[in-house]
């Protein structure tokens, strides 16, 4: 019932059925949490997260990676760094939360600690390399998009990370760069 009232915009009722709720796990936080990143409420995941805690819930994988959104879109570095460290490490070696960790880092501009994440992933998959490529694009470095894209395995490359690197080039004023990689996916 959350997750759909979140959905509809009904932000309110939501809350209302989750207070409801006696016996809440990290499940029921989660689409909490989920919805308020879908209706611009991300900032209310911190407190949720706060709430978790006492009662000593431990976010499963899918709530780190709504918890790491909602890092993403406040732009906060003091809080991703706060979650960042929270997340244990089994769970900070799963790709997704690897690679939702490197948008999270690019999105809000410390495209250092992005790369670092980048350079752990063992087996990067698709959604690591544009999330990589994407945060070069986010933070003016088109040249080490480029640099990335032509890195990545030809059978990785999808139409998002194309889009990702075509931005990156137009950002940057790579006009060349961009048209020979326009003309490569043609």
């Amino acid at each position: 019932a959350i997750d759909m009232l979140m959905k509809f915009g009904d932000v309110e009722s939501a809350e209302r059925v989750f207070r409801s709720i006696k016996a809440k796990g990290a499940n029921i936080y989660g689409a909490l949490m989920n919805g308020y990143n879908l209706n611009g409420e991300s900032w209310k995941c911190f407190k949720i997260f706060e709430e978790m805690k006492e009662k000593d819930i431990i976010p499963d994988e899918i709530g780190w990676n709504i918890l790491i959104g909602a890092c993403s879109k406040s732009g906060m570095l003091h809080h991703c760094q706060y979650i960042v460290n929270q997340i244990p490490l089994h769970i900070q070696n799963k790709i997704r939360i690897q690679s939702a960790l490197i948008d999270m880092w690019g999105k809000c501009g410390s495209i250092e600690k992005a790369k670092n994440v980048f350079d752990l992933v063992g087996d990067r998959d698709t959604i690591t390399y544009t999330a990589m490529i994407n945060a070069f694009a986010l933070n003016g470095m088109g040249s080490q998009a480029v640099e990335l894209y032509r890195e990545m395995p030809n059978n990785l490359r999808d139409h998002v990370s194309q889009i990702c690197v075509l931005n990156a080039c137009s950002h940057a004023g790579l006009l060349h760069e961009a048209r020979t990689i326009f003309n490569e996916i043609s």
